[in-house]
């Protein structure tokens, strides 16, 4: 562990930092959530804060590890800056309605929370835009450095990830991420995946760490460029069955 956070430190030290704090962010929430009473529709408020800030971390460690392998220049800085303002915002806001008992998402109770929830979604449409360019560099460029299979890992996890990033409108464009039933009933602990109704979030989820998951097989266990792909398109329609099992 400790020469992969060296190597990423010396790959993209600004995603490095900035995972590194939401991780340690993470943790300051934890703790929090054993120490407080706090809920948000009779759930834990910081479980949903914490969540978003250990996923900022996979992502951001994940995109400063790999566009390590693209040509230097004004897009990946601009992306590494981009990504640090965008989802810096969201993780803090989540964070500071959690503190204060109330939605982050959703929540259009006032002028000022409305606009606050649609700056929210247009950081992560544009982390998402952002992505896809990024998966369109490693579409268009040349890497004879890198292992095929694991070249087409972090294609096609960049692919599923931007997909499965903007089904988070199927969620927003209903104001609700429980189908069939309200938000906010019990589902299974700390996730508060719903059992009882249909989820989006599952598929949400599995959908998006493809990012993570794919380019990981590709470089360690499948090393072969056919399988990876056959395994991130069955990947895929796993993601979109578990999709269309919620709605």
């Amino acid at each position: 562990m400790r020469e992969f956070l060296v190597t990423l430190h010396s790959r993209n030290a600004e995603l490095f930092w900035f995972g590194l704090i939401m991780l340690v962010l993470a943790g300051v929430m934890a703790v929090l959530s054993r120490i407080t009473t706090i809920e948000v529709m009779g759930v834990n408020a910081w479980h949903k804060p914490i969540k978003f800030a250990l996923s900022t971390t996979a992502y951001a460690w994940t995109m400063g590890w790999i566009t390590h392998y693209l040509a230097p220049g004004w897009g990946p800085q601009a992306f590494t800056w981009g990504t640090i303002v965008l989802l810096g915002f969201e993780v803090l806001y989540i964070a500071l309605q959690a503190g204060r008992g109330m939605l982050s998402h959703y929540n259009m109770s006032t002028p000022t929370y409305a606009g606050l929830y649609a700056a929210m979604a247009l950081a992560a449409t544009a982390v998402t835009v952002w992505t896809a360019y990024i998966g369109v560099l490693f579409f268009r460029g040349d890497f004879p450095q890198l292992p095929v299979a694991y070249l087409w890992g972090i294609r096609i996890g960049i692919i599923l990830f931007v997909a499965f990033s903007l089904e988070g409108f199927v969620m927003g464009s209903r104001l609700t991420h429980t189908i069939g039933g309200p938000d906010g009933n019990h589902g299974i602990p700390f996730l508060g995946w719903s059992l009882k109704y249909g989820d989006p979030r599952v598929a949400h989820f599995v959908g998006m760490h493809a990012l993570q998951g794919l380019p990981l097989l590709g470089f360690y266990l499948i090393h072969n460029p056919k399988i990876i792909l056959t395994l991130g398109v069955v990947y895929g329609l796993v993601a979109v069955r578990v999709l269309v099992i919620a709605l």
